[in-house]
């Protein structure tokens, strides 16, 4: 049976799903993976769990094998080389004055590519950086636009709450929020304090939006539940009355079966009554015609 985990990967901070069938991880272990950018090293947040032949057929990325002593220094070098990169990329923009802002390199673990993340308020032509770039590291260059969110995801720090950064210790993606949440909660609109490290409001104020009700929407809801309390009440009403009515009707037409006084009933007598009052018109109009038949004759 196929085994996936869950690994988290260093820049940007993602967790993913590694297909690992062989291979015994434990958490917090380091480990190297294969992703669309090649290897790359990883942390394991989750050890590998049974999972279904479908499941292991999507999940796009594997686990190579756990990290060895060479591994980690592999890595330890890795971490000087990207220091280096991001001085000499530093010294690049500003000589050829690029109106943007360098956020962090990170190098494939097998050295194959270098990734410069930055962030700008426009569109940058960064073609020219980009040749001087290979020209002075040597191996493929690929600069990434990033929002300022994602900048902050990736600085890391220490929020309003006194405990790091949703976005770089847990957050996964970015939900968006606007300014309804924090009038919804009855916070201060003040942006300095509804506003994060990235200068965007802050993404707690979605963790509870759910918990609260726009004003306008919680009276139509009540109104809407008291019109159908009411008509379920005059309804049940109604039911009630309508049976009422029907048992009273068939008291008075039908008496009681073990009633002692059945047969001295009123009713029931003026019924019988009316029943037999037709047969005794009928008998003295026959005795009047044999009567009128004889004198004829």
């Amino acid at each position: 049976m196929s085994k996936i985990a869950r690994v988290r990967l260093r820049k940007p901070r993602r967790v993913l799903f590694f297909k690992c069938d062989d291979i015994v991880l434990q958490r917090d272990e380091a480990c190297i993976v294969q992703t669309e950018q090649g290897q790359e090293w990883g942390t394991c947040i989750l050890p590998p769990e049974p999972c279904s032949d479908e499941i292991a057929e999507k999940t796009e990325f594997s686990v190579l094998r756990r990290a060895t002593t060479r591994d980690a220094k592999t890595f330890d070098s890795l971490l000087g080389e990207e220091r280096k990169a991001r001085e000499i990329c530093a010294k690049k923009i500003a000589r050829r004055d690029l109106p943007m802002k360098l956020v962090d390199v990170e190098y494939t673990f097998d050295k194959r590519k270098v990734v410069f993340y930055f962030t700008a308020e426009d569109r940058v032509d960064f073609r020219e950086l980009v040749r001087d770039l290979a020209h002075d590291l040597r191996t493929r260059i690929e600069l990434r636009h990033i929002q300022v969110r994602d900048e902050a995801k990736m600085v890391g720090g220490i929020g309003s709450c006194g405990r790091a950064l949703c976005c770089a210790s847990w957050l996964d993606e970015f939900k968006p929020i606007s300014m309804r949440m924090a009038k919804r909660q009855n916070l201060s609109l003040n942006p300095s304090k509804i506003s994060g490290q990235c200068g965007r409001l802050l993404c707690c104020l979605s963790y509870e939006n759910d918990q609260y009700e726009d004003p306008r929407k919680r009276k139509k809801r009540l109104a809407q539940e008291q019109a159908a309390q009411r008509a379920a009440e005059k309804e049940k009403a109604e039911k009630e009355q309508a049976q009422k009515g029907e048992k009273e009707k068939e008291t008075v037409q039908k008496p009681e079966a073990g009633c002692p006084h059945a047969e001295s009933c009123p009713q029931k007598a003026a019924a019988a009554k009316q029943r037999k009052e037709p047969r005794r018109r009928g008998g003295q109009q026959r005795s009047k015609r044999a009567t009128q038949k004889q004198d004829e004759k």
